[in-house]
């Protein structure tokens, strides 16, 4: 379910309170808000007059009553065809975050999903439209298109300087042709491809006939389809119930909160991918064909987009994803942009827009595209770019050479029961991952369980591989230590290689050949000094620590058995405990106490030794 809670003065007034705090973050840009002045529009009737009889001229100079006009914009530099573009908002960055230099001179901004009103984009094309013309940009919605449709032949009929035009764009794929017979397809994400370029080619002063032009040719060869987890919630309306399963996703998402057209099982992202890049490039079909790819030698820029609530970390793998099942079907990604360019609030979803470049021969060439795409451009919304295809994976790998100090034989007293102890604490820490995994959403940032599986799984890998053969001590101990660096990461996995590695130096220097039990514990005491050396963490402090110490200071009087008792009475006691360190000490602590959960780092010690001394309790 998307998130329900909002940070806003008042829902009323969030867009212009969001307009005021971009135009604080940029000194280039200027904010219309609520002007009262005069201009020249049409009433309905002389208009209808107008639009029936395009001979009859009608003019009237009247004063515009109060009204919220929300008009970002900035001052040209230079003469050229102005580029605008509007809508409702909530779907920032767009539109006023692309108003800079080589983007948008201006940006027309409604209401949370509602078009601004006709007033309010004659406004915009007032500030920035001189005799070169103006160019509108527009999402092909029924609002938008009538709105920004009117403000352009009022313009023009009231004999202002420079013409106005208007360039709808449909780069949906999710609707068909029979079932979009009327309302044509919906703009989404890659109209922010279409005013870029449009922009870029007016900076080098071309014509208004050449801006419209390359803004419809490009138009005609954009695909996009959309996927959400969920739907977005609207600042200021109730709370509402999921509209999707906990194993659902939506295909088809557009960006007003509209269902998608069709519900499928959560898949992997590779499988997401597959299908949604399946359904933008078929042409097998169509009905729902809409731009003409070819497959094999296709080249093609590739936009992904965050349509709110998808972190940086999934985004990342989700442009992988695409790039790679791109190249696998010999299509040439010329150029990748990876972002939030066009949100729906704060939907978890995200929209794939494909933009078929020309084959040679056609009326632009795929260079001519890429190097107004490329242009530079100075805007908040707009995300860096390498100006250069994707790159490829390094494919080989660089050894680095360590040399490996005196070999030392310490041999288990039994070799089977060393390895099968070590088997029994990562199978333990395993099926430990859901509890320890729900302490840590409490208690921490969520990861605990996952990060000890990782470890464990590591582990039991190197034993499979013949890394780990239970003959020498000194080595496995030194295997388990680089694994658990490796596999685990973060501060966990530092922790248990500093103190593994400790284990292995005291091993090394015992001078022994055969272990026992009076040399593991002196072992363990020698590492948990080794350990102390980086940690402040000392019992009682609420982190692994706590059980650990007393583990190891009970293996020195009591047998294995009786140690990991007195380290689970040590691990339960955390949750009485006021946390001195780790994640844990910056939680609420009136909070953590009342929901008595033990530390997840001290359970997950106690599920290692429980793990060791071979049965459960």
């Amino acid at each position: 379910m998307s998130a329900q809670k909002h940070l806003v003065n008042d829902p009323a007034t969030l867009v212009v309170d969001s307009l005021k705090g971009l135009v604080a973050l940029n000194p280039y840009i200027k904010f219309d808000e609520a002007q009262r002045g005069e201009c020249f529009l049409f009433f309905q009737i002389p208009f209808l007059l107008y639009a029936l009889s395009p001979g009859v001229q009608w003019t009237g100079r009247v004063e515009i009553e109060q009204t919220d006009v929300s008009v970002i914009y900035r001052t040209p530099t230079s003469p050229h065809v102005a580029i605008l573009s509007g809508g409702g908002s909530g779907h920032e960055p767009a539109h006023a975050g692309f108003v800079g230099e080589g983007f948008l001179d201006a940006a027309v901004c409604g209401n949370v999903f509602a078009s601004p009103n006709v007033a309010q984009i004659r406004r915009g094309i007032h500030h920035v439209t001189g005799e070169e013309g103006a160019l509108l940009v527009v999402k092909n919605y029924t609002g938008d298109a009538l709105h920004f449709g009117l403000a352009a032949e009022q313009h023009k009929s009231a004999g202002l300087p420079g013409d106005v035009r208007v360039v709808m764009v449909g780069d949906d794929v999710a609707v068909g042709r029979e079932q979009g017979a009327i309302v044509g397809r919906r703009g989404l994400a890659g109209t922010i491809l279409v005013y870029k370029i449009a922009a870029a080619l007016s900076s080098t002063g071309a014509s208004l006939d050449s801006v419209e032009s390359i803004a419809k040719y490009i138009s005609t060869r954009l695909a996009t389809l959309g996927v959400g987890l969920e739907h977005c919630h609207v600042p200021g309306t109730r709370s509402s119930e999921a509209h999707l399963g906990p194993e659902e996703v939506e295909l088809g998402m557009g960006i007003h909160n509209e269902p998608g057209t069709s519900r499928i099982s959560l898949p992997t992202v590779s499988k997401l991918i597959d299908t949604m890049l399946s359904k933008i490039t078929d042409t097998t079909d169509p009905d729902r064909s809409f731009v003409p790819f070819n497959g094999k030698g296709d080249e093609v820029v590739l936009m992904v987009n965050c349509l709110g609530g998808i972190s940086e970390l999934e985004m990342g793998g989700i442009t992988q994803e695409a790039i790679s099942w791109l190249k696998d079907k010999n299509i040439k990604v010329k150029r990748v942009f990876s972002g939030t360019y066009m949100t729906s609030l704060n939907m978890p979803g995200f929209s794939l827009t494909l933009l078929l470049l020309p084959k040679e021969g056609e009326e632009y060439g795929a260079e001519e595209i890429l190097k107004l795409l490329d242009a530079p451009a100075n805007a908040p919304g707009w995300r860096w770019t390498s100006g250069k295809e994707p790159g490829e994976m390094s494919e080989k790998e660089i050894h680095v050479e360590v040399k490996k100090g005196e070999e030392v034989i310490v041999a288990p007293e039994n070799s089977e029961e060393f390895l099968a102890a070590i088997i029994r604490a990562c199978k333990s820490l395993i099926e430990a991952e859901p509890e320890l995994t729900k302490q840590d959403q409490i208690a921490g940032d969520g990861d605990a369980g996952l990060t000890l599986e990782a470890g464990a799984k590591g582990v039991l890998k190197a034993i499979e591989e013949g890394k780990l053969k239970g003959e020498n001590v000194v080595e496995d101990i030194g295997v388990i230590a680089e694994v658990v660096e490796e596999e685990m990461g973060g501060t966990s996995g530092a922790l248990y290689s500093i103190f593994f590695a400790g284990l292995g130096t005291s091993l090394r220097s015992s001078k022994t050949t055969t272990t026992s039990p009076t040399l593991w514990a002196q072992a363990a005491e020698e590492a948990l000094k080794t350990l102390y050396k980086y940690t402040r963490a000392r019992p009682p402090s609420r982190t692994l620590v706590d059980p650990l110490e007393t583990f190891i200071t009970s293996l020195s009087t009591s047998s294995l058995s009786k140690a990991a008792e007195a380290a689970l009475e040590s691990a339960e006691k955390t949750k009485e405990l006021v946390a001195k360190a780790g994640r844990g000490a910056y939680v609420n602590q009136e909070e953590l106490k009342k929901r008595m959960v033990p530390d997840p780092g001290a359970w997950g010690v106690w599920r290692i030794v429980d793990g060791l001394r071979g049965y459960q309790v």
